[in-house]
């Protein structure tokens, strides 16, 4: 078991669960895991708690029913003929209406990672939360990939692999569509910067240092930055560690304090001047309305 995974920071108080499939720390044992939404669900009375996968992406299909779902910060009502679309880190968790059904197609992050080629446009569309209408095509291949799951015939592993691929373009392709202004560049640099901010963003490194180790200026490095997302460099790095503070402060019960040494802070007065500035409230007060929202969060 990975070591993180029960124990994220080194302390024993309640942090985010990682989870491999929900409740499991083995590793994925097959090219893709298929399970239908109520098989699990109605093991954890309909309700699966907010965790996130270190290494898994998935996607989940809901046929018939409802959940009130909650990926990162955002609360979302699922309905019928709706596509989740979850990546690997983020928190979510759902609570289904008994007798929801529906499909979870999940495959390995590194397995998804070399299906999607530099410059195609997937990769930024797939790596943040998303919900779509499913549609003949989503559905049919999604069935497709049940059904050569359950089997055992000559070429299983090819064919599973390819259908998923197809599966990932389909609901990047629907991401698109309905979102269409939040397309950015797949460069071969951003995608090099955004491996080294999820590597090192607890170091606090400055611009320049990632520039450094890419190869580059800093200034071309922010330019290319502000292209395909609209923020400049120095803005994504700060991103990145204000979602990993609204995650633990959210989903765990480590103190503000810890939440701060942990994502690198050495003074968590800093930390809360940073993530009231980046947020507009407090640590303490964001904390205060997430249970607010949800007076049933355990302690």
């Amino acid at each position: 078991m990975d070591p993180s995974a029960k124990n994220l920071y080194g302390s024993n108080m309640s942090v985010i669960e990682t989870y491999n499939l929900f409740g499991e720390y083995a590793d994925l044992p097959d090219v893709v895991h298929c399970e239908t939404i109520e098989v699990r669900s109605a093991l954890h009375n309909w309700e699966l708690k907010p965790h996130r996968h270190g290494r898994l992406h998935q996607f989940l299909i809901l046929d018939t029913g409802q959940a009130d779902g909650r990926f990162d910060q955002a609360e979302v009502t699922l309905v019928p003929g709706t596509v989740s679309n979850v990546p690997t880190g983020c928190v979510h968790s759902y609570v289904f209406t008994p007798g929801s059904t529906g499909w979870v197609v999940t495959v390995a992050s590194e397995v998804l990672d070399e299906w999607l080629a530099e410059g195609e446009g997937l990769r930024p569309l797939l790596a943040r939360p998303a919900q779509i209408d499913l549609n003949d095509r989503i559905r049919a291949v999604t069935e497709a990939i049940f059904a050569e799951h359950e089997g055992r015939a000559f070429g299983r592993a090819h064919a599973l692999r390819a259908q998923v691929a197809l599966l990932a373009g389909l609901v990047a392709r629907s991401i698109a569509e309905a979102r269409p202004t939040e397309r950015s560049a797949d460069s071969t640099l951003q995608r090099r910067f955004e491996a080294l901010v999820e590597a090192h963003f607890t170091e606090h490194l400055a611009v320049k240092e990632y520039a450094n180790r890419l190869a580059v200026t800093p200034t071309h490095l922010s330019r290319v930055m502000r292209q395909a997302t609209g923020q400049p460099a120095s803005a994504v790095i700060e991103e990145r560690v204000i979602r990993e503070a609204r995650r633990n402060l959210a989903y765990s019960n480590l103190s503000v304090s810890e939440i701060g040494y942990a994502l690198g802070y050495q003074d968590p007065a800093h930390f809360s001047r940073v993530f009231s500035r980046a947020t507009g409230v407090s640590p303490r007060a964001f904390r205060q309305q997430i249970e607010a929202r949800s007076p049933s969060r355990t302690k």
